[in-house]
């Protein structure tokens, strides 16, 4: 080869190195407990550890006592090796769907739980997930927070594929837990349910209600919540005031605020429950010092 020649091509690689992107970074897996799926401009993708992880408690979480024995039942199994599924949770919105993942996260993670948070959109990363996981020691959630889908986006078919019926499968210390307001993560229309057949006593939905249907029904394990009556609301407040030293006879007065609080957000949900009580502590508490 000649020196010329030489000089040529050492000069496309050095072009080719600043146009390529680099390798993703190692994962620094004692970093922290949580991780995120991060993409980068050029589609690579990596594990980038939530330095400052939610230490949420499921002694906070009030109202829900059903759906946390659900959650937390199924996540002993999956940490202990035993059998266990993929979990949806559904329904209203701020009751404490993504939280009981995050207080799961908190109670086990000495356990070896570990949290890989997903967006929607990145979602065709799964296979690549799997992989990054694959061999170690510690059982991951990969957890994928209001979860909807708008048609068979990109996201939609991986996720189909890593639940259920592609000739691959997820590694066995991987599970995927999802939160959506949606039961059947997508958009539903008047105009589907003049696809449903009726045969005798039988009714036969169309293939785009059945198409929609499908990947719920892939999650093994579904968990719903509910809008919380009045009496519920005021008892979460009165938690929450209580996390923020405020006394009962403190609570007690801050009663008829909280149920204002609650009409003007058209809401009687955990979550507008601990802001209103944020709000209240925040006024009322003595400054310190």
């Amino acid at each position: 080869m000649s020196q010329e020649l030489k000089k040529i091509l050492e000069e496309i690689l050095r072009r080719l190195e600043q146009i390529l992107p680099p390798p993703p970074p190692p994962v620094d897996w004692k970093a922290s407990i949580a991780f995120r799926w991060r993409r980068g401009a050029r589609g690579q993708g990596w594990l980038q550890p939530v330095r400052h992880v939610h230490r949420m408690r499921l002694a906070d979480l009030k109202g829900i006592d059903a759906q946390i024995a659900k959650v937390e039942q199924n996540t002993r199994q999956f940490i202990e090796g035993r059998p266990a599924n993929n979990v949806l949770l559904t329904g209203a919105r701020g009751t404490g769907k993504s939280s009981i993942v995050k207080g799961l996260l908190n109670k086990y993670s000495g356990k070896g739980l570990r949290l890989i948070e997903v967006e929607k959109s990145d979602l065709a990363d799964l296979p690549a997930i799997v992989d990054e996981v694959a061999g170690r020691s510690e059982r991951f959630i990969v957890f994928c927070d209001d979860l909807t889908f708008h048609g068979s986006e990109e996201g939609y078919i991986a996720l189909k594929v890593a639940l259920d019926g592609s000739i691959s499968t997820t590694s066995e210390n991987l599970l995927i837990y999802a939160t959506s307001n949606r039961r059947h993560l997508m958009p539903e229309y008047m105009q589907e349910n003049l696809e449903t057949k009726y045969v005798g006593d039988e009714i036969h939905p169309g293939e785009t209600v059945e198409e929609k249907i499908s990947l719920s029904e892939r999650f093994g394990l579904w968990v719903s919540f509910y809008p919380f009556d009045q009496d519920e609301y005021l008892e979460i407040v009165g938690h929450w005031l209580s996390t923020f030293s405020c006394s009962r006879k403190e609570a007690e007065q801050a009663r008829e605020e909280a149920l204002q609080w609650s009409m003007q957000r058209g809401s009687r949900s955990g979550r507008v429950a601990y802001q209103f009580a944020r709000d209240w502590a925040g006024k009322h508490a003595k400054k310190k010092g």
